[in-house]
């Protein structure tokens, strides 16, 4: 994301290789003067707090609303049917405090990577779940709000055919308004590195078959807005040595 300022910050998971996602404590900070660097390593952005109940931190995402940078993110939990999403906010995306009632959302298997989005005017909450929090098909589920303090209306808006737990083809779900539509960017770790979008007329509502529009090698993509009408979407990982980017080709309703 781009600071008023004018600077940019990544802000994500990190963790020394081997990967050990259940040791993952703290989230990288890196800022530099252009999307294409030269890029600093910074202080961590936020440690895990066990006392609120946190123990790791996993999939941020950052949005500016009412003159304020808010961050949403995976918390872990006592069980993996009781996975935790948190909320922190900045005001300068260099010191972050926890806000809100956390945990915002409680959910399985593994619930996280949370999305946020505003849908005219009440902003929707995308995250990555299954059916059932012990189990079931891979799902992306979404929560609403219009002040960012209560998330209601859970509800199912993409269901995939493969059932599961821990991973599945439904990580790192990212929602983009695009030319009338909606597009939901999923990583689907089938191969590990690649990502599959889906396009809608309607941003609660996405169906496997009928609306696959594109694939492209990238684990955990997000789609950036360079601010000179280019876009890039990111992919990282384990294993990959860094986070990376691409451009992104909008050809008519494909990707």
């Amino acid at each position: 994301m781009r600071g008023d300022d004018g600077v940019w910050h990544l802000i994500g998971i990190t963790h020394a290789e081997p990967a050990n996602p259940l040791d993952e404590r703290f989230f990288a900070h890196a800022t530099a003067p252009d999307l294409f660097g030269p890029w600093s390593k910074q202080a961590p952005a936020l440690h895990a707090e066990p006392a609120v109940g946190e123990n790791h931190v996993w999939a941020p995402h950052v949005v500016r609303r009412a003159g304020r940078w808010w961050m949403a993110y995976c918390a872990g939990g006592s069980s993996h049917a009781a996975y935790r999403i948190h909320m922190a906010a900045s005001d300068d995306l260099w010191r972050w405090e926890r806000v809100g009632a956390n945990p915002l959302v409680v959910d399985g298997f593994d619930a996280r990577d949370p999305m946020l989005l505003e849908l005219g005017g009440r902003w929707a909450m995308y995250y990555t779940a299954t059916e059932a929090p012990d189990g079931g098909r891979h799902v992306v589920k979404a929560v609403f709000s219009d002040d960012f303090e209560r998330w209601t209306d859970e509800r199912i808006v993409f269901r995939h055919d493969e059932a599961g737990t821990y991973g599945g083809p439904t990580e790192s779900p990212f929602v983009v308004a695009r030319a009338g539509g909606f597009y939901l960017f999923l990583c689907t770790n089938a191969p590990y590195n690649q990502t599959a979008v889906y396009r809608s007329d309607d941003p609660i509502a996405w169906d496997l078959a009928a609306d696959l529009v594109g694939t492209f090698p990238a684990h955990a993509a997000e789609v950036i807005e360079a601010g000179d009408g280019r876009t890039f979407v990111s992919g990282c990982g384990w294993g990959q040595g860094g986070v990376y980017l691409a451009e992104l080709s909008w050809r008519g309703a494909q990707v």
